[in-house]
């Protein structure tokens, strides 16, 4: 695709049957052929009618891609549109519209506010306290903040009086500037632009297609003004016609199908029609329905518009396999051997496979090449490979490894492939080929803690401490002016109308008030109460923290022996993880490891939220550990969780020679008894279960190390036995939600700690909305969840409607 976008230059397309296929073959093409210039359009991120529309994120990159096409015109650059089959289906604003909706301005031009301001509220920006996603603005006196579609940084703009000072890009994380700007130039956020036109267009059109509108809510908000969430669903009743990508790229541009795209599009009409049809039969079956679908005709293109679009650009369509047509190309490639089959069985050993076929595709002549995700992983894979049979595999960048002098030699390569290929003269294994699949994602840089960012959780009227002052009352941020520059300070209110404006940059010296708001007495400033409050509070955490650290010295004084692995054993076990692990995961097994080399017991918090990847964590912890002759004791909560680690540490230990048992209630008796018995004469290496392990009966051979999983739901009896097995043995605490204690002595170093922060790869926040009762979206939602093959929860508000909301989820999605 590379070598024909340079060949015809200007712009073309590429249309990928997913997102997730876009993503792919985008990192893929700055990875080959980083000289052409790259354009993301995606597809919405809401099904077809639904109650809400595109994420502000999302919406916001459409609109960068879009307003970029329709202002450019094509050069012979090569430069590569990237979108997928359901992208392509979507109408777009007319380009024309997009053209007049910019707003441009540079230093020394007056600015009105109020004109600014409209700007902003016409064209989907949301006003936000504080500036971090594109999309949003904040307006504090003569200061504008405002995050643009398609800026790398949010800008913000100085104004004395109506004219505009200067112009700089700032940090969203830190609010802190890094660039001086000579302009700045605003574009659209949202498809649907909300000026006195377009609402006049609107009303018309809603009457035209559906009538009078009754108590229709979106016709009212939006004969008002206001935009309501889910609004883009009626695009087209907002201009006069609209357009498709074909227009904006113009007729002679070439676009180029992916594998499957076909297929992908009539899956995406299908699921629309599906969905209008749903709307439709809802609206008959309840009078008083509100939400009027637009035909799919005026929301998305037809297949046979599609058809007869493409056939008047110049097209090509991708495929892996052997085919003849006028617009196919084959690629010259075929998908590459899978080692599916030798992961699942014990007896054959995976990287001895991977070799043997790395030797035998080299002795017929293909040059072989390990490619990995990223330069850790392939170090890791060279030596699981060398450990195997196969050495000397040298790591080089991939065009120097494709023209290697000698092709019999294998190479190792960064290359981001989700599986490999072959050519006559080319074998590509890919990791993911050996050990399953990964998601893995490009790592980023921690950006410094933002100051502001518990003053944009605060909100006016919550009680906050003051470290020198005591409780006083958060009544807002507020400007003042200081030596002639505007400021911002927290606003704080204290006994006797006593005020304090705290700079937002010392916003270190509060924290909130932890207790119960309701008849709380303010301190006045000034006052000795609070620092008598404090001193007390001083003298019994004195006397506390002795007791602790004189326990913890005698575990420091301590000595066990010293655990260690060999890095090849290590490797291996952490190949099976089928995930990239974050940057804190990795800090976190290292402080585990370093731990257990130390010579002296472990008393280590692992922190971090839920699915964050703790429990990997424990894994190789364990895994260290049985493998050294030692035991080990996962203590569990609840018989749920129990059994959740137990077929976890089964599957993962699964071809090792560690035996792995359950301890809990839900354990027949006579397998209790077995496992009892077994952990005493030292046959199980790993013991899963709840607090029955804590039982006197229980006895271990040589236990290790004891990984306790959400400390704070045992009670003091438990801890105590607890207690009792740290004396002379490891101890990790896995939680996400620790009790104060257990958090303070880890932050007063009392007891060690490492923290998960970093979500998983494609760990979403939850978007949460409020819409009216809607059968079609429970519909939906619960379907999808099904065919997810995962739980939903329906919470009634009465008892008395489960046997009917049971029967009427059952009809709407049966099992």
């Amino acid at each position: 695709m590379a070598d024909i976008v340079k060949a015809r230059g200007g712009l073309s397309v590429f249309v990928a049957r997913d997102t997730a296929r876009a993503s792919a073959f985008e990192g893929a093409l700055k990875f080959f052929a980083k000289d052409i210039e790259v354009v993301r359009l995606p597809n919405w991120d809401c099904l077809p009618y639904d109650r809400i529309g595109p994420s502000a994120g999302l919406a916001a990159q459409r609109m960068a891609a879009l307003s970029r096409l329709a202002h450019e015109t094509p050069g012979k650059a090569p430069q590569l549109l990237i979108t997928t089959a359901p992208g392509l289906l979507q109408r777009v604003p007319p380009r024309a519209v997009l053209k007049a909706a910019s707003y441009m301005a540079k230093p020394g031009q007056d600015v009105d506010v109020a004109d600014l301001e409209r700007y902003f509220a016409v064209n989907g920006y949301i006003r936000a306290s504080t500036v971090s996603e594109r999309g949003e603005f904040a307006i504090r006196g003569g200061v504008i903040d405002v995050f643009a579609p398609g800026s790398e940084e949010p800008v913000r703009l100085d104004l004395f009086g109506d004219t505009l000072e200067s112009i700089r890009a700032f940090d969203p994380e830190t609010q802190r500037s890094t660039k001086q700007l000579q302009a700045i130039d605003l574009l659209p956020v949202s498809e649907v632009l909300l000026d006195d036109k377009s609402i006049a267009r609107f009303r018309t059109g809603y009457v035209a297609a559906f009538g009078a509108p009754g108590d229709d809510a979106l016709y009212a908000s939006v004969s008002e003004g206001q935009r309501r969430a889910g609004v883009e669903h009626w695009l087209p009743l907002f201009y006069e016609g609209l357009e498709t990508v074909f227009d904006y790229v113009g007729a002679h541009c070439l676009i180029a199908l992916d594998h499957l795209a076909l297929e992908s599009r009539e899956e995406r009409l299908s699921l629309i029609r599906d969905a209008y049809d749903a709307r439709v039969e809802n609206a008959k079956a309840r009078a008083g329905s509100t939400y009027k679908p637009l035909p799919p005709e005026a929301l998305y293109l037809t297949g046979e518009e599609w058809d007869e679009r493409l056939a008047g650009h110049p097209n090509r369509r991708f495929t892996p396999f052997q085919q003849e047509g006028e617009h196919v190309v084959d690629l010259g490639a075929r998908l590459g051997r899978n080692f599916t089959t030798e992961r699942a069985q014990d007896s054959v050993h995976l990287f001895e496979a991977a070799g043997d076929h790395a030797r035998k595709l080299a002795s017929a002549g293909k040059r072989v090449l390990f490619a990995s995700w990223s330069e850790g992983s392939s170090e890791r894979l060279g030596a699981m490979l060398a450990d195997h049979g196969l050495k000397n595999i040298r790591l080089a960048p991939y065009w120097d490894a494709a023209r290697a002098a000698d092709p019999k030699i294998p190479q190792r390569v960064v290359l981001p492939l989700d599986s490999g290929f072959e050519t006559d003269s080319l074998a590509v294994i890919s990791e993911t080929d050996i050990l399953g699949d990964r998601l893995a994602r490009p790592s980023r840089r921690r950006r410094a803690q933002n100051f502001l960012a518990e003053a944009t959780a605060l909100t006016p009227g919550d009680l906050v401490v003051h470290i020198d002052h005591g409780i006083g009352r958060y009544a807002g941020l507020t400007t003042l002016e200081v030596q002639g520059a505007p400021h911002d300070c927290l606003e704080l209110h204290y006994a006797a109308d006593s005020k304090l404006y705290l700079p937002v940059e010392n916003i270190d010296l509060l924290t909130r008030y932890g207790a119960e708001s309701e008849g709380v007495q303010l301190d006045r400033l000034g006052g000795a109460a609070w620092q008598s409050r404090k001193a007390r509070a001083k003298e019994r955490l004195r006397e506390m923290a002795e007791g602790l650290i004189k326990i913890a010295a005698a575990r420091m004084t301590k000595g066990v022996e010293e655990t260690e692995i060999s890095a090849g054993l290590f490797d291996e076990f952490c190949a099976r993880f089928p995930y990239e692990e974050t940057e804190d995961q990795l800090n976190a097994v290292a402080d585990v490891l370093g731990d257990l080399a130390a010579g002296r017991p472990m008393d280590r918090l692992i922190c971090g939220d839920v699915g964050f990847g703790k429990t990997e964590v424990a894994l190789r912890a364990a895994f260290v550990v049985a493998m050294s002759g030692k035991q080990v004791a996962v203590v569990c909560p609840t018989t749920l969780l129990s059994r959740q680690h137990f077929k976890t540490f089964s599957q993962r230990f699964s071809g090792w020679p560690v035996k792995v048992r359950q301890l809990s209630r839900m354990v027949s008796a006579k397998d209790a008894a077995e496992t009892r018995a077994s952990l005493a004469k030292g046959e199980v290496e790993i013991v899963v279960g709840t607090h029955a392990i804590l039982a006197e009966q229980v006895k271990f051979q040589n236990l290790g190390l004891v990984i306790v999983d959400e400390e704070q739901h045992f009670g003091v009896k438990h801890k105590e036995k607890l207690k009792a097995l740290r004396a002379d043995v490891h101890v990790l605490t896995l939680s996400a939600t620790p009790i104060p204690r257990t958090l303070q002595m880890a932050l007063s170093g009392i007891r060690e700690m490492s923290i998960i922060a970093t979500p998983p790869v494609d760990r979403l926040a939850v978007r949460t909305y409020v819409t009216p009762f809607d059968p079609v979206v429970i519909r939906e939602a619960l379907l999808r969840e099904k065919y997810r093959g995962g739980q939903a929860y329906f919470v009634c508000p009465r008892i008395n409607d489960l046997p009917t909301w049971r029967s009427c989820c059952a009809s709407r999605c049966p099992r």
